[in-house]
């Protein structure tokens, strides 16, 4: 039986959340509708977070994305959206989604969007000889 498209994100235990580290995630391809013209928006999302006691599985990241295929949405919004449902379910440190929309009318559009959770402080760079 085929995947269906799903609003539900799954999290699993982050298997070292006594450290700091970032997990990337690229999603070349996500679809949304203009909500003006009912055209399909193509966008890269790219997904930057130091997780905390959850992080996300992918399968269940690539449904989600998948769940808005066929809704409309302005950039701004379906960004924000997606990043506020990210945080609902990982509680992450820090998280940052950037959405680098396809050409429209000319027009690119880039919006990034972050969470952080106020008591944690990003590490110092090391600087090495």
């Amino acid at each position: 039986m085929p995947s269906q498209a799903s609003k539900e994100l799954e999290t699993f235990a982050n298997p070292n959340p006594g450290r700091d580290y970032t997990i990337r995630i690229r999603v070349p391809e996500f679809t949304c509708l203009c909500p003006k013209t009912g055209q399909p928006d193509f966008a890269t999302l790219y997904l930057d977070y130091v997780p905390d006691r959850q992080c996300v599985e992918l399968k269940s990241l690539k449904l989600y994305v998948w769940s808005f295929r066929n809704e409309g949405a302005f950039h701004e919004a379906v960004t924000n959206r997606i990043l506020d449902d990210l945080v609902r379910a990982t509680a992450p440190r820090f998280m940052r989604l950037t959405a680098e929309f396809g050409v429209r009318g000319g027009i690119y559009t880039n919006i990034i969007a972050e969470h952080r959770d106020p008591t944690w402080a990003p590490p110092v760079p090391v600087q090495l000889p």
